[in-house]
């Protein structure tokens, strides 16, 4: 393990990418296509809606683990805790709700992706 990176960053970067499965690139195309959308200008003095915190991940996305700061461990297991609550109060599978898939897709995970084989 790197000496230069917290024990509790490198369990952050671990499990950041075993939920975060889209890329950054990806991200980054979903995100503005989403703020493109009905609520792309919220109120009045605010920005189109790309979520702050999706736009984060795709700035980890683009990092190297030897460059993460101690921010970016925070919003890492932030993001963690976000798509494992997700995952685990889905809605009903009959109705799978598509602002619930919309919600995780912000920050990087897509559901519907089919898990890597590991082959």
């Amino acid at each position: 393990m790197n000496e230069r990176i917290s024990a509790e960053a490198e369990l952050a970067w671990e499990d950041f990418h075993r939920l975060v499965n889209m890329t950054s690139d990806e991200l980054r195309t979903w995100l503005l296509t989403d703020a493109s959308g009905e609520e792309a200008f919220p109120e009045a003095g605010e920005g189109p809606g790309v979520s702050e915190l999706g736009a984060r991940v795709v700035d980890i996305l683009r990092k190297r683990k030897v460059d993460l700061t101690d921010g970016d461990a925070e919003v890492m297991q932030e993001v963690v805790d976000y798509v494992e609550e997700h995952l685990d109060n889905p809605p009903p599978e009959e109705n799978l709700d598509e602002r619930w898939r919309h919600e995780l897709m912000s920050v990087g995970h897509d559901p519907l992706r089919p898990e890597p084989s590991s082959a």
